[in-house]
C-alpha cells in the first residue's frame, strides 16, 4: 500500500487560475510561510468604470436607464435606486400604486439572482462538478426547476417594468406601462404554482453540508419597522445603530485600498456585510411564516456569523419574496390597476437626493445633485460588492489558518467557495478568480 503523502502545514504553495461561477475578475493572494500567514488579500485588478462620470451632464430622466446598464442582473435594482434618489432631489412621492408594483419588480429581481447564485453558482460546490451544465444530465429535474424559477422571475419584471434586464416602463414618479388584469390574474397563478418548486428547494439546500466556519462582524441593511422592505428605509446595523438614509457616506466610508481597484468600506469595525444574511440577522422577525420555517430547516438562526450561510439566507428570501409577491398580486388585484400619470417635479438649483435599495448582494445607494434646469451635477454610487470586499478579506485572513492541515486542492476549494458565499458582482464581467499562495 502507498504510503499517505503528508501534508506540509508550514508551507503550502498552490496556483489556481481562472475559477468561475463569480461576476468579475480579481485575485486571491495568500502566502503561508514557516507557519506564518504572511499575506491574505482579495484583490480587485479590473479597470475602475467610472459611471458616475456618465450621469454628469444627463436629464435627469435619463439616470435610471443609464445606472440599469450597470449590472445585467441588479439593473431593476439599479434603476430603483437612481429613481428614488431622482425623487427625493426633485420632491417626488410616488403613490401607492407605483410603491406597490416596484416591490413586484423588485421581487422578481431578488428570485431571478437568488436562484440564479443558489443552483447555478453555488450547488455546484456542493455537487462536486464545474458548473451547472453537468448538472442538466446528472440532476435535470432540479436544473428544470430552477430555469421555471427563473422564468417566473423575469416574466414577473417584464409585465410591470417592460423586460427585466435594462428596465424601460420605469420612470421618474411612475411607469410608463402596466399589463392588463388578466395579465396579472396569470402571474398570480404562475405564482401559486411556484410553490411546490420554491418547497423542494428549501428540501435541496437543507441536506447541504454548508462550512461551519464563522467570524463575528458587523451587519448593515435597510430595515423597516413593519416589514421585511427591500427599498428605502433606514441604515440599520447589528451593533444597534440606525440611521437616515442622507447620513449614508458616515456608514459607507469609501477609503483606497493598495491591493483593490474597487474601495473598501467600514462602519463600527473593521469592515462590515451587507446582502441577504446581514438582511436575515437584522429583520428576521418580519419574515413571512414559510420563510421562518424554511430559515429554521437550514440551520439559520439569529445572529449567524457564518458568512457560506450567506447562501441559505438567499434560499429563505426566496421563499419570503414568493409568499410576499402572491401578497401583492392580490392585493393589486383587488384595488384594481389605474392608469397615473408621473408625478409633477420640482426643481430648483442644486437639488439633492440619496437613494437606497436593498438588491441582492446588499445596499445599494445613489445619491445625485440635479440642478434647475433638470441636469445631473454630481453623481455617487456604492455597490453592496465594493462594502463587502473588506469583510472577505477579514474571513479569508480568519479561514486559511483553520485549513492549513488539509490538502492544498481543498483548501483552494473552501476558500473559492467563501468568495462564492458573497454573491460578489464585481464588474459583471464573465470571471474572477485567481487563487495563488505566493512564495512557490
Amino acid at each position: 500500500m502507498a504510503k499517505k503523502k503528508s501534508v506540509d502545514t508550514n508551507n503550502v504553495k498552490i496556483n489556481v487560475h481562472h475559477v468561475t461561477r463569480v461576476e468579475g475578475h480579481g485575485n486571491i493572494v495568500v502566502d503561508v510561510t514557516d507557519g506564518t500567514l504572511q499575506k491574505c488579500e482579495l484583490e480587485i485588478v479590473e479597470a475602475p468604470r467610472f459611471f458616475e462620470a456618465m450621469l454628469r451632464g444627463r436629464p435627469y430622466s435619463q439616470a435610471s436607464h443609464i445606472t440599469s446598464r450597470i449590472c445585467g442582473i441588479c439593473a431593476c435594482g439599479h434603476a430603483t435606486a437612481s429613481l428614488r434618489a431622482t425623487e427625493r432631489a426633485l420632491k417626488v412621492t410616488p403613490s401607492e400604486q407605483t410603491q406597490l408594483i416596484r416591490k413586484l419588480v423588485f421581487h422578481g429581481e431578488i428570485l431571478d439572482s437568488h436562484i440564479l447564485h443558489a443552483y447555478m453558482l453555488i450547488a455546484p460546490d456542493f455537487l462536486g462538478v464545474g458548473s451547472v451544465i453537468p448538472l442538466a444530465s446528472s440532476h435535470p429535474e432540479v436544473v428544470m426547476r430552477a430555469l421555471r424559477m427563473k422564468k417566473f422571475s423575469g416574466d414577473l419584471c417584464a409585465a410591470f417594468a417592460g423586460r427585466h434586464t435594462h428596465p424601460i416602463a420605469m420612470t421618474v414618479g411612475g411607469f410608463t406601462h402596466y399589463p392588463t388584469l388578466e395579465e396579472v390574474e396569470a402571474l398570480r397563478a404562475r405564482a401559486e404554482t411556484l410553490v411546490a418548486d420554491v418547497d423542494a428547494t428549501v428540501e435541496l439546500f437543507g441536506t447541504l453540508p454548508w462550512p461551519a466556519f464563522e467570524r463575528e462582524t458587523e451587519f448593515i441593511a435597510l430595515v423597516h419597522p413593519d416589514e421585511y422592505g427591500f427599498i428605502d428605509g433606514k441604515i440599520g446595523s447589528s451593533d444597534g445603530f440606525e440611521l437616515d438614509l442622507d447620513e449614508y457616506r458616515s456608514v459607507t466610508n469609501e477609503r483606497l485600498s493598495p491591493h483593490s481597484t474597487a474601495k473598501h468600506a467600514a462602519f463600527n469595525r473593521d469592515s462590515y456585510m451587507v446582502g441577504a444574511l446581514a438582511r436575515y440577522n437584522l429583520k428576521h422577525e418580519h419574515l413571512h411564516p414559510r420563510a421562518k420555517a424554511a430559515a429554521e430547516h437550514l440551520g439559520l438562526s439569529a445572529p449567524c456569523f457564518r458568512p457560506y450561510l450567506n447562501s441559505a439566507a438567499q434560499v429563505v428570501e426566496i421563499v419570503h419574496c414568493v409568499d410576499d409577491t402572491i401578497m401583492l398580486l392580490d392585493q393589486l388585484l383587488e384595488r384594481g390597476i389605474e392608469w397615473e400619470d408621473p408625478a409633477p417635479v420640482t426643481l430648483s438649483p442644486g437639488a439633492r437626493g440619496v437613494g437606497a435599495a436593498d438588491v441582492p448582494r446588499g445596499i445599494l445607494f445613489h445619491e445625485y445633485q440635479i440642478g434647475e434646469e433638470g441636469f445631473i451635477e454630481e453623481a455617487n454610487c456604492i455597490i453592496p460588492t465594493a462594502q463587502n470586499l473588506g469583510n472577505i478579506d477579514l474571513d479569508l485572513r480568519a479561514l486559511v489558518p483553520t485549513l492549513l492541515s488539509e490538502p492544498a486542492d481543498q483548501i483552494t476549494h473552501k476558500l473559492e467557495m467563501l468568495v462564492r458565499a458573497y454573491d460578489p458582482c464585481i464588474s459583471c464581467s464573465t470571471h474572477f478568480l485567481n487563487v495563488e499562495f505566493v512564495g512557490k
